[in-house]
């Protein structure tokens, strides 16, 4: 009995949907707008904290940074960390490796005659290990074409994934063995790094510590130290521990530090931070245009109440209940949600995707969006509430209308 009731109020909901098409359809769009927008933002959200997630399993949990504190890009501070304290890091008990690396901001040409691009340019140490530390932390890349950097090495260059590929740099895409100028000085191209996510790190430029050096003037000074802590060592600890033994060396005072240093994990977390609240800006941007489809489907709702005030008086004096006429309003008003929501997660999943392909395209492959189970789900689940709860006030207002004035309505 209960089954057959269900399949008659289902089937008497289509029938009223079909019979005001226009206005039925008119209220799905305003709902999945809505969803769309919600959909779409939350999966490039999801994306990005897989990239970071990622990032920071390859990484690894044992590294540190240290970097001079202050503004401005990397390599222009005033009190850059130096080899006396690069020294100094790696005698710290509980420290494996520690390597610096100079960073500077140059001009990067295919010929010293015409103006060419600004990049990074990255000064790294030629040991394996200590590249490898490098490698690691920068997401555990690997070079794709050529070789790494080693001693000897001069006016030589390996540089990022984005230099082979025509209009990412250049007009012209770059090959092994060619030339390029940086600062007007020849470098050799000898090496590709594959491909990290972002436009910035995949035009990145690494030549030789020594020749950074020579190239910007910055003897001894380095813009990071990287740090791999001993096994079974806890980063956190040691970080704070390296603090305090590198602050006694500077003679400086505690909150007056030129340098601060990081874990990994303390750098993820607060891009995690930054995440969560970019996240929850954009749900509360879209969520605007769900707001609205409610309040749409609580005005057709009143409206489909109001024309069907007869039918609800002749279901109510062959025996409706209440409840039947609550059930039958609410399930409307909650199909209205579900079916705009359905198509809204597949209009969503298709512009996330062509989203996604347009920051390939432009060099953020890291903008990919990712579609978790518990998104389609929670999307559907969320609709099908909305549209729900918008017509709980009109589908009562029916269920509390007395037989013989529904009747007498005109």
């Amino acid at each position: 009995m209960q089954n057959k009731m269900l399949q008659d109020v289902i089937i008497y909901v289509v029938k009223s949907m079909k019979n005001r098409m226009m206005r039925s359809i008119l209220t799905i769009v305003s709902i999945l707008i809505g969803i769309m927008a919600i959909f779409a933002l939350v999966s490039f959200g999801q994306g990005l904290s897989s990239y970071v997630n990622q990032i920071g399993q390859e990484a690894g949990a044992d590294k540190l940074i240290a970097q001079p504190r202050g503004f401005g890009p990397p390599g222009t501070s005033s009190t850059p960390l130096t080899k006396d304290d690069l020294d100094f890091i790696k005698k710290v008990k509980d420290v494996s490796e520690a390597s610096g690396v100079v960073m500077q901001q140059a001009e990067i040409s295919l010929d010293v005659d015409k103006p060419g691009k600004w990049v990074f340019v990255m000064g790294m140490s030629t040991i394996p290990s200590e590249q490898r530390l490098i490698d690691e932390s920068f997401g555990g890349i690997d070079i794709l074409k050529g070789r790494n950097l080693k001693s000897g090495d001069k006016n030589k260059a390996v540089i990022g994934y984005n230099y082979q590929f025509a209009d990412k740099i250049f007009s012209k895409p770059l090959k092994l063995g060619d030339k390029i100028f940086v600062n007007d000085v020849e470098f050799k191209i000898i090496g590709f790094y594959e491909e990290i996510g972002n436009s910035q790190d995949d035009s990145n430029f690494y030549i030789t510590i020594n020749d950074a050096e020579e190239l910007f003037s910055k003897k001894d000074e380095y813009a990071f130290i990287y740090i791999r802590a001993d096994k079974g060592v806890n980063p956190s600890e040691l970080a704070a521990k390296l603090e305090e033994k590198l602050r006694k060396e500077k003679n400086q005072k505690e909150g007056e530090e030129t340098f601060f240093i990081q874990t990994f994990e303390q750098l993820l977390e607060t891009f995690g931070t930054i995440l969560l609240v970019l996240n929850a800006v954009l749900a509360i941007i879209a969520g605007i245009s769900v707001l609205v489809a409610a309040v749409n489907i609580t005005n057709t709702m009143y409206t489909a109440v109001l024309e069907r005030t007869k039918e609800i008086g002749i279901m109510k004096s062959i025996g409706a209940r209440n409840s039947t006429i609550l059930f039958i309003f609410f399930m409307e008003s909650g199909a209205i949600g579900l079916i705009g929501g359905a198509i809204g997660i597949l209009l969503g999943y298709g512009l996330a995707k062509l989203g996604g392909l347009f920051a390939a395209s432009a060099g953020f492959a890291l903008l990919k969006p990712a579609f978790p189970w518990w998104l389609i789900v929670g999307s559907l689940m969320f609709s099908f509430a909305v549209g729900a709860a918008s017509g709980f006030l009109p589908a009562r207002a029916a269920s509390k209308l007395k037989p013989v004035d529904a009747l007498r309505y005109e």
